[in-house]
């Protein structure tokens, strides 16, 4: 774990019991998505917030371990300097669409099954998500081609990384 103390992370020892959250933890980690644990009263996500361009989660309240990888596709596709500071995603349909799409590629990329990023709660539709991702169409992808994070499958450019892969994980 990482906690925020005097504007730095530092590790904390307490881990997260589900496989499925301590695979998609140690991949934030890894591409530089700090995640911490804490109790958390209230969230919007029961169990999990944004806060100062990372997560904190709150293990014993986190209802769906997907919900982390959807919370940090918006905090991967922020701007790199709004991203320290970011403590709430955009409202911004675009974004939300993008974050969408880069949480189907993280799951991807981590080997784990679509419905845990799009569980029955998931807002927008999990099935129609998990069909149109599965046939190459998501939502979301051109935003994510866009931000230069990778590229169409459909556009057929030999040597880069096509969706669902990532040439690059942060924006």
């Amino acid at each position: 774990m990482e906690e925020r103390v005097g504007g730095h992370w530092r590790s904390m020892l307490r881990p997260f019991d589900q496989p499925e959250t301590a695979a998609i933890v140690a991949f934030l980690r890894g591409i530089g998505i700090p995640v911490a644990a804490e109790p958390l009263p209230d969230s919007f996500l029961p169990g999990l917030t944004v806060r100062d361009g990372g997560l904190v989660v709150d293990p014993e309240r986190l209802k769906w371990p997907g919900d982390l990888l959807h919370e940090a596709g918006h905090i991967a596709i922020t701007e790199p300097e709004r991203r320290p500071r970011l403590s709430a995603v955009s409202s911004d349909p675009g974004e939300e669409m993008a974050a969408i799409a880069w949480s189907w590629a993280a799951a991807a990329a981590i080997g784990l099954a679509p419905e845990i990023v799009f569980h029955a709660d998931f807002v927008g539709g999990s099935g129609n998500l998990i069909d149109d991702f599965a046939a190459g169409y998501g939502v979301g992808v051109p935003m994510l081609v866009w931000f230069e994070m990778t590229v169409d499958r459909r556009a057929k450019e030999p040597g880069r990384a096509t969706f669902p892969e990532m040439a690059r994980w942060l924006r």
